[in-house]
């Protein structure tokens, strides 16, 4: 591979000596958890993410602008990149090659002692490592000093020691590895998950351009797949693709860039018409999902940024009360993305910043940028607050509403939604509420439940769409107000997972498409209102059977087409009567405790959320205003609607 255009010095100070090494591959196999999170499909995947942050490392300091990942044909994971390639000399300390150092010693890389990186991402330097130590095999090939160097690996450790194969007409390393199916309950990558992350390396990467491809062919794989992801105008251009079905409150995207006491941060800002926010926060390329100080420091500083140019605009008179945090993110997309030499992330899968004094660097530089661009350009200016201040006006006319859903505590029951049959049990971590369509089903619900931890709340019919909806006329609908006030969260601002009082929100509907079309409303709300939620799996879906096989006084519940094709061979010769369910209330009391709601025999979906652009892209094409973006939606994936029940 190439490597045109990139700064590329093999003697750039980048060798064993720049190689620290602080402990051993102790505990990794025994405890992955605690280095990739789980043992899961996410953390399969984090495998690959730990092994790319290493290349865009050394796109980050200039050294590489191509990296190649490949799902190969048996499985595996091949990733390539034409930076400088990994040292190979022999580490001072440990008397191997710095390459078998990196690969098989726990925090051992260039990402300490200021050496070999000055700002990177990967888990804080244990992620190649912890790649090797989880996989069956791993080989890696690296491309310096005219050679190319080879070593295989398996489960962590050296097969043989460091060998040259040949000459080499480039620089670079690829890895390729295959996780250990002894430790990981799925080793079947997926290309969309993969395809997600790295979109977001390419983008928080500008110029480097980033290939994904899948060789595997088969039923469950289509191979010859590729994806190219290259984005000059970097989050400038984040922006402009999440907002790219939504219709913009202005053309330009708002950038805003600085280096600060070693801090670089960046921003990129556009409003739409909407009113959801949809905020992305990265550090050293990392995702933050929970944010952390960064986040903090940028919300402060829009906050009052758009107040302090509102009131010299004279928008906002003397008399008038100061635009909130809600009102300043209502239709709000935006990129952050600050780069420092020391993170300190909170969490082993680093999911929150918490190094104090960037939140007021990105305060300083955010409120900077933005002032100088609102006096440049004072029409988009009055554009935002124009909308801000819209924001605020339905917020305070939903602001009686909203104290209707608000309760003093978790034990206090007389606010509680009449409509709601609440449990006996007060420890939220035993209790489940099951949100019913239809009062028939509702009625089930409540005879067949066991009252000690299952609470029912029916809704009447399809609750408003939030997506097309500003905060003013949410809380003005009734079902809505009765789920928050049962839920006891709060929204917004005032969300407090802490308050939620049952463990398990579950949405139960018919199995037809107005209980799709319900499900999917509930949805809407959670993932715009109560987002984390939704990120820690506190949503489930129940799964209620769609037929009953009758076998003489035998029942047998069916749950699927296939299944019931399976169930009637099994059953052999005989004409056996196949009941239908088109709805909830078709079931009764006991039917729907032993098929639905009876946690011993019951089957339940957990909603998650593995990328939170993809479910924004999705959210707004199907329930958004524009009609096009739905149609094409519908058109590309009509093949997938095997059968359509009406």
């Amino acid at each position: 591979m190439e490597n045109s255009g990139v700064r590329n010095n093999n003697n750039a100070q980048y060798n064993a000596d720049q190689i620290q090494v602080l402990e051993g591959l102790e505990g990794v196999r025994k405890r992955p958890a605690m280095y990739i999170g789980s043992t899961d499909a996410k953390g399969l995947h984090h495998l690959v993410y730990e092994v790319v942050d290493n290349a865009i490392d050394e796109a980050l300091a200039g050294f590489c602008d191509t990296v190649i990942v490949t799902i190969e044909a048996d499985g595996s994971i091949s990733v390539d990149d034409n930076g400088r390639g990994i040292p190979v000399d022999i580490h001072p300390r440990e008397g191997k090659s710095a390459l078998e150092v990196v690969l098989t010693m726990l925090h051992a890389g260039g990402k300490f002692g200021g050496g070999g990186y000055r700002v990177s991402g990967g888990l804080h330097g244990v992620g190649v490592s912890v790649v090797n130590a989880l996989s069956e095999s791993l080989e890696a090939w690296v491309r310096r000093d005219g050679r190319v160097h080879y070593q295989a690996f398996r489960r962590g450790a050296a097969v043989a020691p460091l060998t040259v194969m040949g000459r080499a007409e480039s620089t670079g390393t690829t890895i390729k590895f295959r996780p250990d199916r002894d430790i990981f309950e799925t080793v079947d990558f997926s290309f969309e998950t993969l395809s997600f992350r790295l979109r977001e390396f390419a983008f928080l990467s500008a110029g480097t351009k980033i290939v994904l491809r899948d060789e595997r062919d088969g039923d469950d794989h289509d191979g010859g797949r590729e994806n190219v992801f290259h984005y000059d105008g970097g989050i400038r251009s984040f922006v402009e693709f999440i907002n790219r079905a939504k219709d913009p409150v202005h053309g330009d995207v708002i950038y805003v860039s600085k280096e600060l006491e070693s801090v670089s941060v960046e921003a990129a800002i556009q409003y739409n018409d909407g009113y959801s926010e949809n905020m992305l926060c990265f550090a050293n390329y990392v995702n933050t999902t929970e944010g952390g100080t960064h986040l903090s420091g940028f919300r402060s500083a829009l906050t009052r940024s758009l107040n302090d140019y509102a009131r010299k605009a004279n928008i906002l008179k003397d008399s008038d009360e100061n635009l909130t945090g809600d009102d300043v993110r209502e239709g709000l997309t935006a990129v952050l993305s600050v780069k420092l030499e020391d993170p300190q992330f909170e969490g082993q899968t680093k999911t929150k910043l918490g190094n104090s004094e960037v939140r007021g660097i990105v305060d300083s530089v955010v409120t900077e940028g933005l002032s100088v661009y609102f006096e440049e350009n004072p029409g988009t200016a009055r554009k935002i607050v124009d909308k801000c201040v819209a924001a605020a006006r339905a917020r305070e006319a939903a602001r009686k509403a909203r104290e209707l859903t608000r309760r003093k505590s978790a034990l206090e029951v007389s606010s509680l939604p009449g409509k709601l049959a609440d449990c006996s049990l007060r420890d939220p971590a035993m209790c489940e509420l099951y949100i019913v369509e239809g009062d028939s089903a509702g009625g089930s619900a409540k005879a067949g439940r066991d009252r000690r931890f299952q609470a029912i709340m029916p809704i009447r019919g399809k609750i408003i769409n939030v997506e097309k909806a500003r905060i003013d006329r949410i809380f003005a609908n009734l079902e809505i107000r009765a789920m928050i006030t049962a839920l006891g969260t709060g929204i917004g601002e005032d969300f407090d997972i802490a308050k939620l009082r049952y463990n398990k929100v579950v949405i139960m509907t018919d199995a037809d498409v107005d209980g799709a079309h319900i499900r999917t409303l509930l949805l809407t709300f959670f993932f715009r209102f109560m987002r984390p939620l939704v990120e820690k799996g506190n949503i489930l879906i129940a799964q209620p059977p769609l037929y009953m096989v009758r076998q003489g006084k035998k029942e047998h519940y069916v749950y699927s087409d296939r299944e019931l094709q399976d169930t009637l061979e099994g059953l052999g010769g005989g004409n056996y009567p196949v009941q239908r369910y088109k709805g909830l209330g078709e079931m009764n009391s006991e039917q729907l405790w032993e098929t639905t709601m009876n946690p011993a025999t019951r089957t339940m979906l957990r909603v998650t959320m593995e990328d939170a652009i993809a479910a924004d892209q999705i959210f707004t094409t199907l329930m958004g205003d524009k009609v096009e973006p739905r149609r094409e939606f519908i058109e590309a994936h009509a093949r997938y609607a095997t059968e359509i029940d009406v």
